[in-house]
């Protein structure tokens, strides 16, 4: 058993000196994707899509010590992201979670990856996982990317640990982990279970639109 938790996202300006990933800057966004160059500009399959989010997770993670949640999308028109405004509370994390199935349904997806910073801490043999402890507050805690994809064809999810010096900066993510169980809670299922008609996607991008979620054509080239 696996007890997550996830770390919000700065809701303010970092402090002067401090360098914020690019995505920061975003409002509730759906995005072509940035940083380039990505290991596949034209993503056709859900682990090319999961090496570009890896990708951006590093880049984030070099760039200002921490990854800005994003869930990435693979649709006809090209890759693109989804970031939140903040992670701050629950109620913030329900409306990214619900942005994100909103964002499938309209540009009609087939393939998607949620971008997650988290503490997490195991269970073991000798110690059963004490679910009356946070595992932010737990003193084996540790820290991870988690990359949730979704496609049609199956889901894949990978456990990226940040490797860090002593002195707390960003080394490098280490291998992944798959620890062979589906993702649950609320930002697992993004991916719709089947195509969605016309008049469903109408409707996701109205909403989309009457949330403010900024919508920039193609980049398939970037």
């Amino acid at each position: 058993m696996i007890g997550l938790i996830c770390r919000g996202i700065r809701t303010r300006p970092p402090a002067r000196r401090a360098r914020a990933c690019p995505a920061r800057g975003f409002r509730s966004t759906l995005d072509t994707v940035k940083p380039t160059p990505q290991p596949y500009p034209l993503p056709k399959t859900l682990d090319e899509l999961l090496a570009n989010a890896a990708h951006y997770a590093a880049y984030c993670l070099n760039y200002s010590g921490s990854v800005t949640p994003a869930c990435f999308l693979l649709a006809a028109e090209g890759q693109r992201m989804l970031t939140p405004r903040g992670l701050a509370d629950e109620a913030q994390k329900n409306d990214f979670a619900n942005l994100a199935r909103l964002a499938c349904l309209a540009w009609d997806a087939t393939a998607c990856v949620m971008v997650l910073e988290v503490w997490a801490k195991f269970a073991t043999p000798e110690a059963p996982l004490d679910l009356t402890e946070a595992p932010s507050e737990a003193l084996d805690r540790k820290e991870y990317v988690i990359l949730a994809g979704e496609s049609r064809g199956g889901n894949r999810q990978q456990f990226l640990p940040i490797v860090r010096y002593d002195n707390g900066k960003f080394y490098r993510l280490g291998d992944p982990e798959e620890p062979g169980v589906e993702m649950q809670g609320r930002f697992a299922q993004i991916l719709p279970p089947k195509a969605p008609d016309a008049a469903t996607r109408e409707l996701a991008q109205a909403l989309l639109a009457a949330q403010e979620a900024r919508v920039t054509p193609g980049g398939r080239g970037r």
